[in-house]
């Protein structure tokens, strides 16, 4: 079980790097650089530049972690039901499989509502 464990913590780890690691820049958005720097920074179009960075990044946060536990649930899933299915009338193990696919069923609805929160707040004062 402790294997187990690891081996979901490691895939979740691995996963949510790589999507971390930064997408090369488009050629559009550096005509900006060298408008926003110096005394032309506080103008309107470097603010709003700056609150849409903020908004994106977030939001591919919130993605990235989201992808990482929609992963992880799912495995989770699928352990859960094959301990179900292992315990062999056990009562203890039935009980601990109903429990855990419980569990993770709440964990994925906690992760969409937090998604759906997070995109409303982002997105609601545009």
């Amino acid at each position: 079980m402790r294997q187990i464990k690891f081996i979901l913590l490691t895939m979740g780890l691995i996963g949510s790097i790589s999507l971390a690691i930064p997408q090369s820049s488009v050629g559009a958005f550096d005509v900006f650089s060298d408008a926003c720097s110096g005394t032309s920074a506080d103008t309107a179009l470097c603010k709003d530049r700056n609150k849409e960075q903020i908004q994106t990044f977030i939001k591919n946060l919130v993605n990235a972690l989201l992808y990482v536990l929609g992963v992880v649930s799912v495995f989770v899933i699928i352990f859960a039901g094959i301990f179900y299915t292992i315990s062999m009338g056990d009562a203890a193990a039935i009980t601990k499989a109903k429990n855990t696919l419980l569990y993770a069923v709440i964990g994925l609805v906690v992760a969409v509502s937090a998604y759906a929160i997070v995109n409303f707040v982002l997105f609601a004062t545009k």
